[in-house]
């Protein structure tokens, strides 16, 4: 991933932030958006996301379970920074579900037209099945190795 590109998607998270800040969910911090399977949901990602993540994310153990964030540690993300837009978008409070789901789709709708502009096939799945190559990134440039 170029510097430009890198740039426009941290950009992009940006505006998912103050999207999410004008939503005004609450977060009680719990950690549950994290353990994926015991509170029945899955995070997916996008190929561009998981290129940002992994460009400055902690280590993190292989195999990836699909049951929780390998990035939580003590109900604290470790890849704050690089974090994708699942992870920015979604918050515990049933008021905000409906909210969260349309500036989810709006934002996936931008980085699907960002892959497009920069000519890179557009690749989306469950988070450990991108953790889960012995080099993520290069796995990136190999469309057969990802989701679709």
């Amino acid at each position: 991933m170029n510097d430009e590109l890198h740039l426009q998607i941290m950009t992009l998270y940006a505006a998912v932030e103050r999207d999410v800040a004008a939503a005004g969910p609450v977060c009680e911090a719990s950690g549950r958006c994290c353990r994926f399977k015991e509170y029945g949901h899955t995070l997916f990602i996008s190929n561009l996301e998981a290129e940002v993540l992994l460009a400055s994310a902690p280590p993190y153990e292989q195999p990836v379970s699909a049951d929780f964030c390998p990035f939580q540690v003590e109900n604290l993300c470790t890849a704050r920074e690089p974090r994708p837009l699942g992870c920015r978008v979604y918050f515990c409070d049933p008021n905000y579900q409906e909210t969260g789901n349309q500036i989810t789709e709006k934002y996936l709708h931008r980085l699907k037209e960002l892959a497009h502009e920069n000519a890179i096939a557009w690749h989306y799945g469950p988070l450990h099945e991108f953790l889960n190559h012995d080099d993520p990134l290069a796995g990136l440039a190999r469309p057969s190795n990802l989701p679709s």
